[in-house]
Protein backbone atom coordinates (compact mmCIF):
# COMPACT_ATOMS: atom_id res chain seq x y z
CA UNK A 1 0.00 0.00 0.00
CA UNK A 2 1.38 3.45 -1.05
CA UNK A 3 1.87 6.38 1.41
CA UNK A 4 -0.43 7.80 -0.86
CA UNK A 5 -2.89 5.38 -0.37
CA UNK A 6 -2.49 5.14 3.37
CA UNK A 7 -3.20 9.00 4.16
CA UNK A 8 -6.31 8.97 2.19
CA UNK A 9 -7.76 5.92 4.46
CA UNK A 10 -6.51 7.51 7.57
CA UNK A 11 -8.11 11.21 6.78
CA UNK A 12 -11.41 8.91 5.50
CA UNK A 13 -11.50 6.71 8.80
CA UNK A 14 -11.08 9.97 11.13
CA UNK A 15 -13.97 11.49 9.19
CA UNK A 16 -16.01 8.42 9.65
CA UNK A 17 -15.77 8.95 13.48
CA UNK A 18 -16.38 12.42 13.72
CA UNK A 19 -19.36 12.44 11.90
CA UNK A 20 -20.57 9.23 14.00
CA UNK A 21 -19.44 10.14 17.68
CA UNK A 22 -23.51 11.89 19.02
CA UNK A 23 -22.55 15.63 20.28
CA UNK A 24 -23.37 15.97 24.05
CA UNK A 25 -26.51 18.05 24.50
CA UNK A 26 -26.92 20.46 27.09
CA UNK A 27 -30.16 21.58 28.34
CA UNK A 28 -30.82 24.78 28.60
CA UNK A 29 -33.79 26.60 30.74
CA UNK A 30 -35.54 29.39 29.91
CA UNK A 31 -39.10 31.78 29.89
CA UNK A 32 -40.83 32.53 26.78
CA UNK A 33 -42.39 35.41 25.54
CA UNK A 34 -46.16 34.00 26.68
CA UNK A 35 -44.83 33.01 30.21
CA UNK A 36 -43.47 29.28 29.71
CA UNK A 37 -40.95 27.67 31.31
CA UNK A 38 -39.11 25.98 28.07
CA UNK A 39 -36.02 23.23 28.14
CA UNK A 40 -34.20 23.08 25.22
CA UNK A 41 -31.15 20.81 24.50
CA UNK A 42 -28.86 23.62 23.58
CA UNK A 43 -27.94 27.01 24.81
CA UNK A 44 -29.51 29.96 23.17
CA UNK A 45 -26.44 32.64 22.40
CA UNK A 46 -25.67 34.44 25.51
CA UNK A 47 -27.75 32.56 27.77
CA UNK A 48 -26.18 31.07 31.11
CA UNK A 49 -28.09 27.62 31.58
CA UNK A 50 -30.21 26.19 34.25
CA UNK A 51 -30.84 29.57 35.78
CA UNK A 52 -34.38 30.70 34.72
CA UNK A 53 -37.14 29.93 37.26
CA UNK A 54 -40.69 30.19 36.84
CA UNK A 55 -42.16 34.13 36.92
CA UNK A 56 -43.00 34.83 40.98
CA UNK A 57 -40.27 31.73 42.22
CA UNK A 58 -37.95 33.63 44.10
CA UNK A 59 -35.37 30.87 44.81
CA UNK A 60 -31.47 30.84 45.66
CA UNK A 61 -28.93 29.82 43.54
CA UNK A 62 -28.50 26.94 41.90
CA UNK A 63 -27.29 23.49 43.45
CA UNK A 64 -24.62 21.42 41.72
CA UNK A 65 -27.68 19.46 40.50
CA UNK A 66 -29.13 21.84 38.25
CA UNK A 67 -24.98 22.76 36.76
CA UNK A 68 -24.28 19.09 35.98
CA UNK A 69 -27.88 17.80 34.51
CA UNK A 70 -27.16 15.56 31.67
CA UNK A 71 -28.57 16.13 28.38
CA UNK A 72 -32.14 15.16 27.05
CA UNK A 73 -32.94 13.99 23.18
CA UNK A 74 -36.10 16.52 22.87
CA UNK A 75 -37.57 19.81 24.27
CA UNK A 76 -40.06 19.64 27.28
CA UNK A 77 -42.51 22.99 27.70
CA UNK A 78 -43.57 22.91 31.86
CA UNK A 79 -45.99 25.90 31.82
CA UNK A 80 -45.29 28.05 35.24
CA UNK A 81 -48.97 27.28 36.10
CA UNK A 82 -48.66 23.72 35.77
CA UNK A 83 -45.36 23.62 37.97
CA UNK A 84 -47.23 25.68 40.30
CA UNK A 85 -49.98 23.54 40.75
CA UNK A 86 -48.18 20.23 41.19
CA UNK A 87 -46.17 21.86 43.99
CA UNK A 88 -49.19 23.11 45.84
CA UNK A 89 -51.25 19.88 45.55
CA UNK A 90 -48.26 17.65 46.57
CA UNK A 91 -47.61 19.77 49.34
CA UNK A 92 -51.23 19.92 50.88
CA UNK A 93 -51.41 15.85 50.25
CA UNK A 94 -48.13 15.67 52.90
CA UNK A 95 -49.33 18.78 54.69
CA UNK A 96 -46.15 20.76 53.93
CA UNK A 97 -45.18 24.35 53.17
CA UNK A 98 -45.34 25.12 49.39
CA UNK A 99 -42.89 27.73 50.11
CA UNK A 100 -40.86 25.00 51.99
CA UNK A 101 -41.03 22.31 48.97
CA UNK A 102 -40.22 25.48 46.23
CA UNK A 103 -37.09 26.25 48.25
CA UNK A 104 -35.73 22.48 47.72
CA UNK A 105 -36.79 22.42 44.55
CA UNK A 106 -34.76 25.65 43.86
CA UNK A 107 -31.63 24.59 45.26
CA UNK A 108 -31.80 21.16 44.16
CA UNK A 109 -32.39 21.51 40.85
CA UNK A 110 -33.14 24.84 39.85
CA UNK A 111 -36.29 23.79 38.63
CA UNK A 112 -34.73 21.72 35.62
CA UNK A 113 -36.75 18.58 35.14
CA UNK A 114 -34.13 16.94 33.73
CA UNK A 115 -31.54 17.10 36.37
CA UNK A 116 -29.05 14.60 36.92
CA UNK A 117 -26.47 15.53 39.63
CA UNK A 118 -23.26 13.23 39.36
CA UNK A 119 -23.74 11.23 42.37
CA UNK A 120 -27.51 10.17 40.08
CA UNK A 121 -29.94 12.09 41.77
CA UNK A 122 -32.59 12.91 39.59
CA UNK A 123 -35.04 15.33 38.46
CA UNK A 124 -36.68 18.48 40.07
CA UNK A 125 -36.23 17.11 44.09
CA UNK A 126 -33.41 15.44 43.00
CA UNK A 127 -34.16 11.73 44.37
CA UNK A 128 -31.55 9.02 44.11
CA UNK A 129 -33.13 5.80 42.61
CA UNK A 130 -33.71 3.77 45.61
CA UNK A 131 -35.58 6.73 46.95
CA UNK A 132 -37.67 7.19 43.83
CA UNK A 133 -38.43 3.30 44.32
CA UNK A 134 -39.10 3.71 48.10
CA UNK A 135 -41.82 6.30 47.02
CA UNK A 136 -43.72 4.55 44.02
CA UNK A 137 -41.41 7.30 41.31
CA UNK A 138 -41.25 5.15 38.03
CA UNK A 139 -40.22 7.85 36.05
CA UNK A 140 -38.26 11.08 38.39
CA UNK A 141 -37.95 13.16 35.22
CA UNK A 142 -41.59 13.59 35.02
CA UNK A 143 -42.31 16.88 37.43
CA UNK A 144 -45.84 15.19 39.10
CA UNK A 145 -43.92 12.02 40.04
CA UNK A 146 -40.82 13.68 41.14
CA UNK A 147 -42.53 16.28 43.35
CA UNK A 148 -44.65 13.27 45.00
CA UNK A 149 -42.21 11.51 45.64
CA UNK A 150 -40.04 14.17 47.22
CA UNK A 151 -42.75 15.96 49.10
CA UNK A 152 -43.59 12.09 50.60
CA UNK A 153 -40.09 11.67 51.56
CA UNK A 154 -39.68 15.75 53.08
CA UNK A 155 -42.69 14.50 55.30
CA UNK A 156 -41.46 11.42 56.65
CA UNK A 157 -38.19 13.26 57.46
CA UNK A 158 -40.03 15.57 59.50
CA UNK A 159 -42.32 13.24 61.42
CA UNK A 160 -38.98 11.24 61.74
CA UNK A 161 -37.24 14.63 63.64
CA UNK A 162 -40.52 15.82 65.14
CA UNK A 163 -40.47 18.84 62.77
CA UNK A 164 -36.92 19.88 63.33
CA UNK A 165 -36.57 21.65 59.83
CA UNK A 166 -32.46 21.75 59.82
CA UNK A 167 -32.60 18.01 60.75
CA UNK A 168 -34.88 17.37 58.20
CA UNK A 169 -33.24 19.05 55.45
CA UNK A 170 -29.62 17.75 56.40
CA UNK A 171 -31.15 13.86 56.42
CA UNK A 172 -32.66 14.86 52.68
CA UNK A 173 -29.52 15.59 51.40
CA UNK A 174 -26.49 13.65 53.27
CA UNK A 175 -29.19 10.92 54.74
CA UNK A 176 -31.03 10.19 57.72
CA UNK A 177 -27.93 8.04 58.77
CA UNK A 178 -25.39 10.34 58.84
CA UNK A 179 -27.84 12.73 60.36
CA UNK A 180 -27.78 9.76 63.40
CA UNK A 181 -24.29 9.34 63.32
CA UNK A 182 -23.52 12.90 63.92
CA UNK A 183 -25.97 13.32 66.39
CA UNK A 184 -26.94 16.59 64.43
CA UNK A 185 -26.16 18.28 61.24
CA UNK A 186 -23.02 16.91 60.02
CA UNK A 187 -20.18 17.98 59.64
CA UNK A 188 -19.92 18.13 55.71
CA UNK A 189 -19.30 21.52 53.72
CA UNK A 190 -21.54 20.31 50.96
CA UNK A 191 -24.46 19.35 53.33
CA UNK A 192 -24.37 22.27 55.96
CA UNK A 193 -23.97 24.43 52.81
CA UNK A 194 -27.55 22.93 51.96
CA UNK A 195 -29.33 23.57 54.84
CA UNK A 196 -28.04 27.11 55.04
CA UNK A 197 -29.24 27.80 51.39
CA UNK A 198 -32.27 26.08 51.95
CA UNK A 199 -33.70 27.49 55.46
CA UNK A 200 -32.64 30.75 54.05
CA UNK A 201 -34.48 30.78 50.73
CA UNK A 202 -37.80 29.47 52.83
CA UNK A 203 -37.29 32.33 55.24
CA UNK A 204 -36.93 34.98 52.97
CA UNK A 205 -39.72 37.70 53.25
CA UNK A 206 -40.60 37.37 49.86
CA UNK A 207 -41.08 33.63 49.86
CA UNK A 208 -44.77 33.16 50.38
CA UNK A 209 -43.62 31.27 53.44
CA UNK A 210 -47.03 29.98 55.57
CA UNK A 211 -45.94 30.77 59.11
CA UNK A 212 -48.58 27.96 60.43
CA UNK A 213 -46.62 25.66 58.85
CA UNK A 214 -42.91 26.25 60.74
CA UNK A 215 -42.04 28.51 63.90
CA UNK A 216 -39.28 31.15 63.76
CA UNK A 217 -35.91 29.22 62.80
CA UNK A 218 -34.37 27.67 66.55
CA UNK A 219 -31.22 27.97 67.54
CA UNK A 220 -30.70 24.12 68.72
CA UNK A 221 -28.99 23.64 71.82
CA UNK A 222 -26.56 20.38 72.13
CA UNK A 223 -25.27 18.75 75.14
CA UNK A 224 -21.50 17.76 75.44
CA UNK A 225 -18.73 16.57 78.27
CA UNK A 226 -15.62 18.35 77.92
CA UNK A 227 -12.31 16.83 79.22
CA UNK A 228 -12.73 17.64 82.49
CA UNK A 229 -16.12 15.50 83.02
CA UNK A 230 -18.28 18.77 82.93
CA UNK A 231 -21.13 18.88 80.93
CA UNK A 232 -21.53 22.33 78.61
CA UNK A 233 -24.56 23.38 76.37
CA UNK A 234 -23.08 25.04 72.76
CA UNK A 235 -25.42 25.99 70.03
CA UNK A 236 -24.40 24.82 66.32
Amino acid sequence: MTKRTISVTLLALGIGLSVSAPARAQIASQVDESGKLVFVNSEPAGHSPHRSTPPGFHLSKSSEAASNSEAGTTAEVIPPDRLERIVRDASARHNLDPALVKAVIGVESNWNPAAVSRKGALGLMQLIPTTAGRFGVGNAFDPAQNVEGGTSYLRSLLDRYHGDLELTLAAYNAGPGAVERSGGIPNIPETRSYVQKVTETYFRPDSGRDPSFAGPRRTRIRQDVDDNGRVVFTNE
